[in-house]
């Protein structure tokens, strides 16, 4: 079981990473990530309406018919992405305000979906949760990621707008990467939105070539002692 809960952990965060391998909910990942605060935030909504609508979903499998799963599937999602809507507005409504309309969006995100119906039919509740919250974990990683690539180069700071999220204290967490810096457009615009993920797919892609290539490095062999 262990082994089971490795795999899921490995597939979530880094061999299926929703956002560098399977691409998918690239809506999100390239309008919310001017900011590392922005990125992070709705990675995290997502991964938390992941879990829960895969831990929904698993006790229940087996009583839906299958000719209506799909749409039963969507009002779990939307009903769940509702309450952390309603839960973001009422805590952070600054931040709620900047991510606007893409928090509801995540009902129809691909990737919730997607999990729901591919590993939450077919499991039980405890993995289903934690594949959920894994792949949202992924997303989320990636996210934040590209989002403090396009903040540092943009603007040269970090955890810009995290008083939206923690209040005007939390202002004093802000960091100025690059002092004096007059900013980079191009970095916080679309362009460098699909630039930044491009980078850090080839970087991904990067990683397991050298990976695969240092396992398929042949053992020199050793050459024979010659008694005399």
């Amino acid at each position: 079981m262990s082994n089971l809960y490795k795999e899921i952990t490995l597939n979530g965060l880094w061999k299926q990473n929703t956002g560098v391998v399977q691409l998918l909910g690239l809506c999100p990942t390239l309008a919310v990530t001017t900011t590392a605060v922005n990125g992070l935030s709705l990675g995290i909504a997502t991964a938390l309406v992941m879990a829960a609508s895969n831990g929904s979903v698993s006790p229940v499998r087996k009583f839906i018919p299958n000719e209506i799963r799909v749409p039963v599937f969507i009002l779990v999602i939307a009903v769940l992405v509702t309450v952390i809507d309603l839960s973001i507005n009422a805590f952070a409504h600054p931040l709620h305000k900047v991510l606007g309309i893409f928090i509801p969006l995540i009902v129809v995100n691909c990737i919730v979906l997607a999990r729901v119906e591919s590993f939450a039919v077919k499991n039980s509740p405890a993995p289903s949760i934690l594949d959920g919250f894994m792949m949202g974990l992924g997303l989320a990683l990636v996210l934040g990621l590209l989002g403090a690539m396009r903040e540092i180069i943009g603007k040269g700071t970090l955890f810009s707008g995290i008083d939206l999220a923690f209040g005007p204290s939390a202002k004093q967490f802000v960091l100025t990467i690059i002092p004096d810096y007059h900013g980079f457009l191009l970095a916080v615009l679309p362009p460098g939105a699909f630039l930044g993920l491009g980078s850090l797919i080839a970087l991904r892609n990067w990683i397991e070539i050298r990976k695969t290539a240092k396992n398929n490095t042949p053992t020199p062999a050793l050459k024979p002692i010659l008694s005399h």
